[in-house]
């Protein structure tokens, strides 16, 4: 089972998918958070993407498809070697595609790999609501998990409840470079709707609301909607 969680820049789409990850032993794949990773590395890469986010620009697509298949060829060797505890029930994305030909691309990539999409949850909130939940988000800079000072603080200021890691404000949530970002969106990444919507796999959830009862919603959509409830492997 491979989905995609689509969604405006702070809807929750990381905030689900990590839920989602962990309760139906998904693998989650998020870009964002390997681009990160690679920042903090200072790898080349790292250099290059930085000025993509710093500028509030999608990274290209040439790169992006490079790092998704990587993660399928490192869940391909995991399962391989039978220590592919994480990917048992398939792939999570979170944070791509986020252009119609990034989704043909990945589309692609999932036929080559004798794989196929199954679902593509849209995230629905207002954009006020995404404004005022950026400016209350921080992300742990060690393990890359989601808080909101204001709904989900952490439990001591500024440190991690998991791994003890700062929480930093991200450069790509900074208001100048959240206004170009929410432009880009609304440019590259609506038309999304309609290319999923004409492939049949559309699904849409409101994500106004409690987290933990959205989490529930998109698990009761998957049961009902998307695997017919047919039993996940365990």
């Amino acid at each position: 089972m491979n989905i995609i969680l689509l969604g405006y820049p702070g809807s929750g789409k990381g905030t689900q998918a990590q839920a989602l990850s962990a309760q139906l032993k998904m693998s989650h794949i998020s870009t964002g958070d390997l681009f990160r990773e690679e920042i903090a590395k200072g790898t080349l890469l790292g250099q290059r993407v930085s000025e993509y986010l710093t500028g509030g620009k999608l990274v290209d697509d040439k790169t992006v498809l490079e790092v998704i298949n990587s993660k399928f060829e490192e869940a391909e060797k995991a399962k391989e070697s039978e220590k592919n505890e994480e990917a048992v029930n398939g792939f999570l994305f979170d944070g791509f595609p986020r252009t119609v030909q990034q989704a043909e691309s990945l589309d692609a990539l999932l036929a080559s790999k004798k794989m196929e999409l199954d679902a593509v949850i849209f995230l629905n909130v207002d954009e006020a609501d995404v404004v005022e939940r950026i400016s209350s988000r921080r992300i742990c800079a060690k393990c890359s998990k989601v808080y909101n000072v204001i709904s989900s603080p952490p439990q001591k200021e500024n440190v991690c409840d998991e791994c003890e890691g700062e929480l930093i404000f991200r450069e790509d949530d900074k208001p100048a470079v959240m206004q170009k970002r929410m432009m880009v969106y609304k440019y590259l990444t609506e038309p999304l709707i309609s290319y999923y919507h004409a492939n049949g796999v559309f699904y849409e959830i409101q994500a106004r609301g409690d987290v933990q009862a959205i989490t529930g919603n998109i698990i009761s959509l998957i049961k009902t909607e998307i695997t017919k409830n047919e039993p996940l492997a365990h």
